[in-house]
């Protein structure tokens, strides 16, 4: 397949494009700087120079392409609602459109469970679930906007598939355990809870094996969590993953509810004051992190044939050889 990829030079991106050249893809890939295409131009792809506000560089891209990739978004817990929606939503419907005109017969969007966190623990949890009327931060609410863009642009022409894996981990992550283990070394890291309750996650293998499927099956106009099985104690998760670093994690905690009014107050007085900086913690965190979020992924694997054949046991001991084998552990 000839395949046109957005963010491909971010951690999802870095593991997808190698295994889509080794089954005999080939890749172009938008990138919207210099080091980004130096990224995808070493892993075999051709480079297409602009981002989510060119439109003529995405139907350039495109142009000639059997399916499209979107994995770019602004993913962050803070910032500018301006960002949010330029990338998240106003640059999805670009994509759509771009797909629209150049006649793309599939468009795979890459979504995430946070579509659907509005505070509340999520248990169990499968398609059917209803988009909450209020979402917990502006990450949740943009890329829902997104992905019912996508959902509605599903046509006779344009087969659009979602995909929503929960919490991507493993191998070259540059993003997630870097960020926690910076905070854990500076002295912030607190347990929600002290960490008892369940999680559902996805290892970046997992992910690129349920979009590669979702490029030939899987019905149009659906969406399809994606997990790596059985979900595990959030804490012992946590503590595995540092273990695999050398790394161990202190033992405070913070009331669940006590952490739900320190987001809520701190937002409000950084918007209200217009603050040079991020609140100490966001309700998305809170909403994501603090609590029991665990997804029912039957509906991939009967429709798209999806195992998610990396167990975690497999990935931790992948991400502790990859830690023995370097002197940086883990690069941020």
């Amino acid at each position: 397949m000839k395949i046109f990829i957005t963010g491909g030079s971010g951690y999802v991106g870095r593991n997808l494009i190698p295994a889509l050249i080794q089954r005999g893809d080939t890749i172009r890939a938008l990138a919207r700087s210099v080091a980004s295409g130096e990224i995808l131009e070493e892993m075999g792809a051709e480079v297409i120079a602009g981002d989510l506000t060119n439109s003529d560089a995405l139907r350039y891209g495109m142009e000639g392409c059997d399916a499209v990739i979107h994995l770019a978004a602004f993913v962050a817990q803070w910032g500018d609602p301006l960002d949010f929606h330029r990338i998240n939503v106003t640059g999805t419907q670009r994509v759509i459109e771009a797909c629209q005109t150049t006649s793309v017969p599939r468009l795979i969007h890459m979504s995430t469970e946070a579509v659907l966190a509005q505070g509340k623990p999520m248990i169990h949890v499968d398609e059917t679930a209803a988009y909450p009327r209020k979402p917990m931060g502006l990450y949740p609410l943009t890329k829902g906007l997104a992905e019912k863009k996508v959902i509605a642009a599903n046509s006779d022409s344009l087969t659009t598939i979602v995909l929503r894996p929960r919490f991507i981990w493993g191998k070259d992550d540059t993003v997630l355990l870097p960020a926690m283990i910076d905070i854990a070394e500076r002295g912030g890291w607190m347990w929600f809870n002290h960490g008892h309750y369940l999680t559902s996650t996805c290892h970046v293998d997992n992910v690129v094996e349920g979009i590669i499927l979702a490029l030939e099956k899987g019905d149009g106009g659906n969406s399809y969590f994606l997990t790596d099985g059985a979900p595990i104690e959030f804490r012992n998760f946590i503590t595995e993953m540092f273990k695999t670093q050398g790394k161990t994690l202190p033992d405070r905690s913070i009331p669940r509810w006590l952490s739900r009014w320190v987001a809520t107050t701190g937002e409000f007085v950084v918007r209200r004051f217009n603050l040079d900086r991020d609140p100490p913690l966001t309700r998305t965190t809170v909403a994501l992190m603090s609590q029991e979020i665990t997804l029912n992924d039957q509906k991939a694997r009967d429709e798209l044939g999806y195992q998610g054949n990396m167990t975690r046991e497999q990935g931790m001991a992948d991400l502790a050889m990859r830690a023995r084998s370097s002197k940086s552990p883990v690069k941020s």
